[in-house]
């Protein structure tokens, strides 16, 4: 049939539809079409727009077989109270069959503050571990071979000390760095624009992120460099085609900087990543992940000039929507998270963290965490989604979806590059905006009872409290005070006191990487707080604007 005759066909169609419709109204929300058919596809080229898996433009995925050879990395994320809690937590979760690990730090330690600080009363150990010296890194990674387990930290601000950190303890184990392997989130600029956990003003930031570029493409070649991060874009209420457009936008922020800095872009680029959001609506997130393959890639060979194909590569840590997790019926958001865990994998991610279903209550207990990886493992092993590639490709649903994200989130990029950049764009709070409303969008449809959340404004029953949940002791702040005491009683406080003012006087001199100085200081055991305050001296602190 030709597509003149299939759109006289869709036309016939719609207009029994519209009958249809008259009597049973339609759901609000919906996509605006109700049907797709090669008519809605007819501009795709293959060879240009699809391709073969592991081939540019990469959006059929960045590996030949993808998952039938190996799986995706199954890193669950957890850290809480202290370093030897979370440690019993690390090695539960590898017995339990997780391949990687995926570090959680308390609110203290995300911006740079020791535990006996002031403004850390009340928080340590709260939403993460806390780690305030080398001395607690030895300890969260206490029996776990750094040489055989891919780690991912998710912290921003002071990610070069706590990078400098696990390398210290690395090198104690016997491992030396160029084994290591693994992720630093290190992605300041959607702290600035969603998540909030800063310390230094851009500038300063981006020397710091450029600065473990630059180290670690020369000393700790298989690690990630930099993580660079829609999820929390999305949790503050983006849409699918924002969390990618200004993800991007970051990406090519941190490019710009590394090239300014003297780096080439093959040196680095290959060795950065992204992280998704794995949202409810599936065939959505699917098109999602398969167009931001696609726009990365053409930033990179068109923009950058990238030649080595590992740069022209989008890989891609995910974890499930937090921010869709319900307190009321906690029990259905395991039905979400399998439904977001199935959108992932048939959307290609390289490894996946599956949230608990009492997150949004409290901490995971161990029997939920135990049921979250058990989800990725079902999936895995039962479900068929892994055993094909790209097993949505053809669709004419996803495909025209991913062509209509990939249009949109261009027209965001384009936005922000005549704005000046990602940086001034945030600056600007053009980018804080764009969230703040789409946030309220989504917010208004749930209250007027437009979008339907299962279990909170549809289908409610009289709930009793909930009990097992996890709660960490406020007695774990007065812990990590004494041992910080008893750390500082006993270490050559010359020898930090030396590293200190190495590393401030460095701080002043741009030309100079940070690294070797902060890692000098880190194993003379100063503590997170004593580095970070160095370098606040020099720096100073960002301050937030008010987007009205």
């Amino acid at each position: 049939m030709s597509n003149e005759n299939l759109k006289a066909k869709v036309a016939e169609y719609n207009a029994k539809v519209e009958k249809a419709a008259a009597k049973f109204p339609e759901r609000k929300n919906l996509p605006e079409q109700r049907i797709y058919t090669p008519v809605d596809v007819e501009g795709l080229d293959y060879d240009r727009d699809l391709g073969l898996p592991g081939s540019y433009p990469f959006t059929r995925g960045v590996q030949p077989t993808m998952y039938r050879g190996r799986f995706w990395t199954m890193r669950m994320y957890a850290g809480f109270s202290t370093a030897e809690e979370s440690n019993k937590r690390y090695r539960y979760l590898i017995e339990s069959g997780a391949t990687g690990l995926s570090c959680a730090f308390d609110l203290p330690t995300q911006i740079g503050y020791d535990s006996d600080d002031a403004i850390s009363t009340g928080e340590v150990g709260k939403v993460g571990v806390a780690i305030d010296s080398l001395a607690d890194m030895e300890i969260l990674f206490d029996q776990i071979d750094l040489g055989k387990v891919s780690t991912s930290m998710t912290i921003n601000a002071p990610a070069s000390v706590l990078l400098a950190m696990y390398i210290a303890v690395a090198e104690k184990q016997g491992v030396s760095a160029d084994k290591l392997n693994g992720t630093i989130q290190n992605d300041i600029l959607k702290e600035y624009a969603a998540r909030g956990t800063y310390i230094f003003p851009p500038k300063p930031s981006m020397r710091l992120i450029t600065n473990i570029f630059e180290y670690c493409s020369k000393n700790v070649p298989n690690w990630n460099t930099i993580s660079i991060s829609g999820y929390h874009i999305r949790e503050a209420g983006s849409t699918a085609s924002q969390e990618i457009a200004f993800t991007i936008a970051d990406g090519i922020a941190y490019c710009d900087a590394a090239i300014k800095a003297g780096l080439k872009i093959d040196d680095f680029a290959g060795r950065l990543s992204f992280f998704w959001n794995a949202h409810n609506n599936v065939l959505e997130e699917v098109a999602k992940f398969r167009a931001s393959r696609r726009v990365w890639a053409k930033v990179m060979k068109e923009r950058f000039g990238a030649t080595n194909p590992k740069s022209w590569m989008l890989r891609v840590h995910t974890q499930t929507a937090g921010s869709m997790l319900t307190a009321q019926q906690p029990e259905n958001n395991v039905v979400r998270v399998a439904l977001q865990t199935a959108a992932a994998v048939m959307g290609g991610t390289q490894s996946l963290h599956t949230n608990s279903k009492d997150e949004a209550l409290a901490l995971p207990t161990e029997d939920s965490v135990r049921v979250a990886l058990r989800t990725q493992q079902i999936v895995a092993y039962e479900s068929g989604l892994a055993d094909i590639v790209d097993p949505l490709g053809g669709s004419y649903y996803v495909e025209a979806l991913t062509d209509q994200i990939e249009k949109e989130a261009w027209e965001y990029i384009k936005k922000i590059d005549e704005i000046g950049g990602a940086v001034t764009a945030i600056e600007k709070g053009y980018i804080q905006k764009e969230i703040q409303d789409s946030a309220y969008k989504w917010q208004m449809e749930v209250e007027k009872g437009d979008r339907v959340i299962v279990g909170v404004n549809k289908f409610q029953i009289e709930e009793k409290p909930v009990e097992g949940l996890l709660r960490v002791d406020a007695s774990v702040g007065e812990l990590q005070k004494k041992k910080l005491a008893d750390l500082r009683a006993k270490r050559d406080n010359g020898a930090v006191q030396d590293k200190l003012a190495a590393l401030e006087k460095a701080c002043q001199d741009e030309s100079v990487n940070l690294m070797p100085l902060i890692l000098d200081a880190v194993k003379a055991y100063a503590t997170l707080g004593e580095i970070c305050g160095v370098m606040r001296k020099v720096f100073g602190e960002y301050e937030a604007h008010v987007n009205l």
